[in-house]
């Protein structure tokens, strides 16, 4: 007699592709090959409509973050030397990324199957488009864009405790399986995309998701969040819906208890040596 195999858990992305006509470009994308890395990426010719766009949503999200942005954050900004003047070169701010934490940026041509981009997280390797999207998604884009790679993840990279947070994110993904694949994207989605941090002034913004949205970064310290505070158990088991303004975030205390704190939750569930 045949039985039914339990179904695998799926993913918040997974669900949505489910319930929504799905945009060709949120269709993860499997590497045929090594991506070019730092120096190996060159510089596109892009009409001054693009560099225009970026400026735009650049003034825009720095006219917002004063009172909302995390220290680290703003440092970064300054590090990589973003400002609204031009698209800046990826590889450019690989150099800096890798004088500053040993990171490096990898092109990659749209959304990544996890397995590729957990893998060169494992290597310390960010990946990151180099196209910026339409004006007529100024407000929002479903896709993953330049403005939000750059701009959203990169300053964060600079952070040291960060940068080996999701050296070791990498590493665990690689194995993660089952029921424990969605907590480990949960756990994604709850610090590197949509984080908060205790700070001596009060509760700021850490995470890219948040951070490169005109309308996340006003919502996220309003009253109409639940704001948790953080622990690796309690953020795998917190289910959440891709499109929509978040409605429950979690609080660190520092940098450091999120490297702690996950490191003991991934050996734990032997995702970590």
């Amino acid at each position: 007699m045949m039985t039914d195999r339990p179904q695998e858990p799926l993913s918040a992305y997974e669900k949505a592709a489910q319930e929504t006509d799905l945009d060709p470009r949120c269709i993860p994308q499997t590497l045929e090959g090594p991506p070019p890395v730092g120096e190996e990426i060159p510089y596109p010719e892009y009409p001054e409509e693009d560099h225009e766009t970026w400026r735009t949503l650049f003034e825009r999200q720095m006219d917002l973050l004063p009172g909302r942005a995390g220290e680290a954050y703003l440092e970064g900004i300054k590090i990589l030397g973003l400002n609204a003047e031009r698209i800046p070169a990826l590889s450019e701010l690989s150099k800096r990324l890798e004088e500053t934490t040993g990171w490096r940026v990898a092109r990659i041509p749209g959304l990544l199957h996890e397995k590729d981009f957990f893998g060169l997280l494992a290597q310390r390797i960010f990946p990151s488009t180099d196209y910026i999207r339409g004006k007529h998604e100024i407000d929002y884009t479903p896709a993953p864009d330049m403005f939000h790679d750059i701009f959203g993840h990169m300053p964060m990279l600079t952070q040291p405790e960060f940068a080996d947070f999701y050296h070791l994110f990498g590493q665990a993904a690689l194995k993660g399986q089952g029921t424990t694949r969605i907590e480990m994207e949960r756990l994604h989605w709850f610090t590197v995309e949509f984080g908060l941090i205790k700070q001596a002034d009060g509760i700021r913004i850490f995470g890219a998701g948040i951070l490169s949205s005109k309308n996340e970064v006003q919502h996220a310290l309003s009253d109409a969040v639940t704001k948790i505070p953080f622990s690796p158990e309690r953020v795998a088991q917190q289910d959440y819906v891709v499109y929509k303004l978040q409605d429950t975030l979690f609080v660190l205390d520092s940098f450091d208890q999120l490297v702690n704190e996950f490191t003991r939750w991934a050996k734990e569930k032997k995702l970590l040596a």
